[in-house]
């Protein structure tokens, strides 16, 4: 199983870039790990492997996935037993104003992302409190999202259970 996140690189570099210099600057580590040990371990185990794989990006993990796109041509990566997860809560969407106050929301406005069957986006958010909090946007193949539902609603009753006791 490969769980891949997008990492912005735009702060990576030394010198940084220059003032004015607008675009995207990213790449897609990925943490490798087995379907056993990623069902058996803790939710703790998954959050560990992905901020490894995002520690590693450094200017020169981006110089070598660009040397790789220019001599391989642009080499597409696998989907294949692949999850995608990206992180938008500090990209400043909600920061954003185009006359009409700022946004409630910024994220994809239809589920997936291309290719990949498996995608967890993490966008800020307020509910109708004015509470701060993440969202955790979730889309998978719908067997699958089934069995999702299923473990979390089982999970979310456990949960309050034990809540009930203590």
């Amino acid at each position: 199983v490969r769980m891949m996140c997008i990492v912005d690189a735009r702060g990576k570099f030394d010198p940084p870039f220059p003032a004015g210099f607008y675009g995207s600057c990213f790449a897609f580590p990925a943490a490798v790990t087995g379907a056993g040990d990623l069902c058996e371990k803790p939710l703790e185990y998954a959050v560990q492997l992905i901020q490894k794989a995002r520690g590693e990006v450094s200017e020169e993990y981006i110089d070598s996935v660009a040397d790789l796109m220019a001599s391989e041509g642009r080499p597409l990566f696998t989907v294949v037993r692949s999850c995608l997860v990206l992180d938008t809560t500090e990209a400043g969407f909600r920061n954003l104003d185009f006359g009409w106050g700022n946004a409630l929301y910024g994220g994809m406005a239809v589920a997936g992302a291309g290719a990949f069957p498996a995608v967890n986006f993490h966008v800020p958010s307020q509910n109708a409190k004015g509470e701060e909090g993440i969202l955790v946007l979730i889309c998978l193949p719908s067997q699958v999202m089934k069995a999702f539902a299923k473990e979390l609603d089982h999970n979310m009753h456990a949960s309050e259970a034990t809540s009930l006791i203590n």
